[in-house]
């Protein structure tokens, strides 16, 4: 564990089931565009740049957790039917690239559509979650790494790293593209 911890104002006022985490953008104007363009655009190039910044952000942080897989933050099936891809996926399997650390996108299993997480508050983000998540594979034992583009108020990081931990897994630390402001 690191000597001296930093913890943004959510994991203080209410801790996540997940060990540690770290946004690596701030969640502002120029990068709600940039991921806008990257999700509803379809530009899938913006994966290599993505996934190498979350490596060259995150990497000592990596060498610390030292994860087992990479796990992306699954999509429902029709939505990623509609989008063409997951991005999560697609900036799982960059950094991969550069860690040499195994994508796993079979572990877990989005069961239903939910409503978009981005225009509900904390406690409307926790109820929209509720049973969207199956663990399909066996994490016992391993440490794993969550990924996804925006991390704002941990709901999805709780909510997986509470089924993955259930089901054996060691640990469970997230990368995120992106943070929100007051995190």
């Amino acid at each position: 564990m690191l000597e001296e911890e930093e913890y943004c104002r959510d994991c203080q006022s209410h801790p996540g089931a997940f060990d540690q985490g770290r946004g690596i953008f701030l969640y502002d104007d120029r990068m709600k565009y940039s991921i806008m363009k990257y999700k509803y655009f379809g530009c899938r190039e913006y994966s290599r740049f993505y996934g190498k910044a979350m490596y060259l952000y995150g990497r000592d942080l990596l060498a610390l957790w030292q994860p087992q897989m990479i796990v992306p933050v699954p999509l429902y099936w029709r939505k990623q039917k509609i989008r063409g891809f997951n991005q999560a996926e697609l900036m799982a399997r960059e950094l991969s690239r550069y860690t040499g650390i195994p994508v796993n996108t079979r572990l877990l299993k989005k069961n239903h559509a939910t409503r978009s997480q981005k225009k509900l508050d904390a406690a409307g983000r926790k109820q929209n979650l509720r049973e969207a998540f199956q663990v399909v594979g066996n994490p016992a034992g391993k440490s794993i790494l969550l990924i996804d583009d925006v991390y704002t108020t941990g709901s999805t990081m709780d909510v997986l790293a509470r089924a993955l931990l259930g089901k054996g897994a060691s640990h469970v630390f997230f990368l995120t593209l992106c943070i929100g402001r007051n995190r």
